[in-house]
């Protein structure tokens, strides 16, 4: 081999390592450009996730607390009609009394 067809020989040697070097730079670049990818699509689907999580809670909070809130309402609604009934029997009896009251 002549001196010129191994510096051809090494030339060609680098260019092809430099080829090598700049693909596996690309195909580097193009795999962080994927990881990020789908690193944005886990949190995204993370995001969602939870704020679904989040509505159903409230959700059962709200229906829990409403339900509460009936039977507050019905003990309420049980004890004003209680009273009114008490005070319908008990309202001749104050009438007189106070009648009384007056009459001296």
């Amino acid at each position: 081999m002549s001196r010129e067809d191994v510096l051809r020989s090494i030339k060609e040697s680098e260019n092809k390592a430099s080829a090598k070097l700049e693909k596996a730079r690309s195909d580097a670049a193009e795999i962080a450009n994927k990881a990020r990818a789908e690193a944005a699509e886990l949190v995204a689907s993370g995001r969602a996730d939870a704020d679904a999580e989040a509505r159903a809670l409230l959700d059962d909070a709200r229906a829990s607390a409403g339900e509460e809130a009936d039977g507050v309402r019905k003990e309420g609604e049980a004890a004003l009609a209680d009273i009114h009934e008490r005070g319908g029997k008990n309202r001749s009896a104050a009438v007189t009394s106070v009648l009384d009251a007056f009459r001296g």
